[in-house]
C-alpha cells in the first residue's frame, strides 16, 4: 500500500489535476445556466443569458468579468497544488 500511495497514486494526480480546471469551469457555466432555467431559479447563468437577450451590455461584461475571475482563481489553486505534489516543478 505504501508503494501504492507514495509513487502510483501521486503521479496520478498530477495528470487529474492538471486536466481539472477546463472540465470544472465548462461544466460550471454550462450547468448553472441549465439548472437556473430549469428550476427557475436566479443566478449569474440565467442573468448573463437575459442580458445577452435584452443587450444590456454592462450586465454582460460583469457576468463575463466574474467568469474570467473564476477562471483565473481555479487556474492558481491548480498552480500551486501542481507545484506543491511535483516536487520537481520549482516556483520562479
Amino acid at each position: 500500500w505504501q508503494v501504492l500511495y507514495r509513487h502510483v497514486f501521486r503521479n496520478a494526480m498530477l495528470l487529474v489535476i492538471a486536466s481539472f480546471p477546463a472540465a470544472f469551469i465548462s461544466a460550471f457555466f454550462g450547468g448553472s445556466l441549465l439548472i437556473e432555467t430549469i428550476f427557475s431559479l436566479d443566478g449569474l447563468g440565467l442573468l448573463g443569458f437575459q442580458s445577452v437577450l435584452n443587450r444590456d451590455y454592462s450586465v454582460v461584461q460583469g457576468t463575463i468579468l466574474v467568469g474570467v475571475l473564476l477562471v483565473v482563481v481555479v487556474n492558481l489553486a491548480v498552480d500551486l497544488t501542481y507545484a506543491f505534489l511535483n516536487p520537481r516543478i520549482r516556483v520562479a
